[in-house]
């Protein structure tokens, strides 16, 4: 019963067998390889258009250098105050670019609104040099709370940016739990809906340690590969990151993993709603979820073998949660299992 992150799950199979088939023998390094290209190639058609795509170690890199990539002196980024890149990052965005600024911007379910966004970019006039000038968007897609951006949402805020002139950054850690949820094409989710750059993450699932940038507009990675350097993430053997992409995309590979992982999700919930001990702390659409439970049931859940987190309140539930509660998070992953949420439907049913 481990629902403490889907970082925790091990490499999917069929990933462990494209490191295993590729460790052996030569291949051109830093990229040049021949599987480099053919993943490269891969992503253009997955994408449904030609991209740039580069390959780095952790979600980390490719959201610090992603936003590296639209520096400006005085540069500041707009997020909402609880996306990865503002309360999980350590401040690699803010290091690795040089010195952007992170602007927090508010809205339910840890998505930005467009009203709430436009005002927070409307305050920094670009003349006055003292404020410092907005260069880009970034929204969380799925989002930490578990909830997804629904395609007109994601419209909606890129079109502020657009108005404004600034990049759109999309941090996809959870891309595929995002796209399987809405039913959606990685196209339609992306720079068909405004999205400039987009953080592409397979670690949390099922990939042992694959992420990539991809950039729209492909022109923008001559230079990008000059900051992927300079912060260490030019991998030599790259041909590991290539063969782990090359097993994730390969027949949907990565599509079927996050429609298991937001499944299983999906059953947890289910049993959470039907417990008399437990509710839902809200709505979620992909692999995470959240719920209050007493803390003397956490407690023992905990002793019974069940690993989950417990989670910050948020400002909207701020209230609500009695002394002896507790804001719980569960992920799931490919790797959890039908028998994993039934015993824990158990602890929580008795």
């Amino acid at each position: 019963m481990i629902f403490a992150s889907d970082n925790w799950a091990g490499a999917h199979p069929a990933i462990s067998a494209s490191l295993a088939d590729n460790a052996s023998g030569f291949a051109a390094a830093y990229g040049n390889g021949d599987l480099d290209k053919i993943i490269e190639k891969r992503f253009c058609e997955i994408f449904e258009r030609e991209v740039a795509v580069v390959f780095v170690g952790t979600g980390t890199a490719a959201n610090s250098l992603s936003l590296a990539s639209v520096a400006k002196p005085g540069g500041i980024v707009f997020a909402h105050r609880e996306a990865h890149i503002i309360v999980d990052e350590c401040s690699a965005p803010e290091f690795l670019s040089g010195g952007l600024r992170l602007h927090p911007v508010d809205g339910p379910g840890s998505k930005m609104t467009p009203a709430a966004l436009d005002s927070a970019v409307a305050r920094f006039a670009p003349e006055i040099v003292h404020d410092g000038r907005p260069v880009a968007i970034s929204l969380t897609q799925a989002t930490e709370a578990g909830t997804v951006h629904t395609l007109d949402e994601i419209e909606a805020l890129t079109s502020v940016a657009r108005r404004y002139g600034l990049s759109a950054h999309m941090d996809g850690a959870r891309f595929a739990n995002a796209l399987v949820a809405l039913d959606a094409t990685p196209a339609e989710m992306t720079w068909k809906r405004g999205i400039d750059l987009l953080s592409f993450g397979g670690t949390k699932n099922g990939c042992w340690c694959a992420e990539a940038v991809v950039l729209f507009d492909p022109t923008a990675a001559k230079d990008f590969g000059f900051l992927r350097k300079r912060a260490a993430h030019l991998f030599s053997k790259s041909r590991f990151i290539a063969a782990q992409f090359d097993a994730y995309l390969r027949d949907d590979l990565w599509l079927e993993t996050a429609r298991h992982a937001n499944a299983m999700a999906g059953h947890l919930r289910d049993a959470i709603s039907a417990s008399n001990r437990t509710r839902l702390a809200w709505d979620s659409e992909a692999n995470e979820v959240f719920a209050i439970l007493p803390r003397t049931l956490a407690e023992s859940a905990r002793q019974a073998g069940a690993v989950f987190h417990d989670w910050h309140t948020p400002a909207e539930l701020a209230g609500s949660i009695q002394p002896d509660e507790v804001v719980c998070r569960f992920v799931t992953s490919f790797a959890t299992s039908v028998d994993d949420v039934t015993a824990f439907a158990a602890l929580i049913r008795e």
